[in-house]
């Protein structure tokens, strides 16, 4: 006898990201899982938000992707995600380069800081979305600690909010982290699967 399936729909999760991190969380949880990456211009869409705040930022960002690939991919279910940094009001974006991220640490350390992440869940034309923070303290780093780990670390850090990964190198650069481990990662996996399981995609 076939085993179950634990996916309801008829077609695989469709990711609108190209993060492999997103992409194994929800592999790891047993779903099937396509990408397919959102075409959209997200500090473009900032600016014509107006002012927001970090968490409704977070929401803006991951219904535009999950929105903008479901149209390309009528009938399947897409999932958006986006995660906002956000530190005494100021909102960080990946750094440029090693400079940028220097300079993103240097007023991190010694702080706490929320990542706000938002996930948004599109199927034939409805939405539904949601966000999870996570608040992490940066122990102090003076120049010659933020230069070290940046020499270890290379080029990676750009690709991430902060300019750390914490299932990495990033570990060392923080005293207290209060939060889901996949909200930190960027796709809080806890709330995404209540949500499915509402939704009669998983079979239990």
């Amino acid at each position: 006898m076939n085993a179950p399936a634990l996916w309801r729909a008829p077609a695989p999760l469709l990711l609108a990201s190209a993060s492999a991190t997103r992409r194994d969380l929800l592999a790891s949880a047993g779903l099937p899982v396509e990408t397919a990456p959102a075409r959209i211009d997200e500090r473009a869409l900032e600016a014509e938000g107006g002012v927001l705040a970090p968490l409704e930022l977070a929401r803006r960002l991951a219904r535009a992707k999950a929105e903008e690939v479901a149209a390309r991919h009528p009938g399947r279910v897409v999932i958006g995600a986006d995660q906002v940094l956000e530190c005494e009001g100021r909102v960080f974006h990946k750094p440029a380069d090693l400079a940028a991220a220097h300079a993103h640490l240097a007023r991190l350390q010694g702080r706490t800081h929320q990542l706000h992440s938002a996930v948004a869940i599109t199927r034939d034309g409805a939405a539904e979305d949601f966000v999870e923070t996570a608040r992490l303290t940066m122990r102090p780093l003076d120049a010659a600690a933020i230069d070290a780990y940046l020499r270890l670390a290379g080029a990676a850090v750009t690709t991430s909010v902060g300019a750390y990964q914490l299932e990495g190198l990033g570990i060392h650069l923080f005293e207290r982290v209060e939060g889901d481990h996949s909200t930190i990662l960027g796709l809080p996996l806890t709330p995404l699967l209540a949500r499915l399981r509402g939704m009669g995609l998983l079979a239990f």
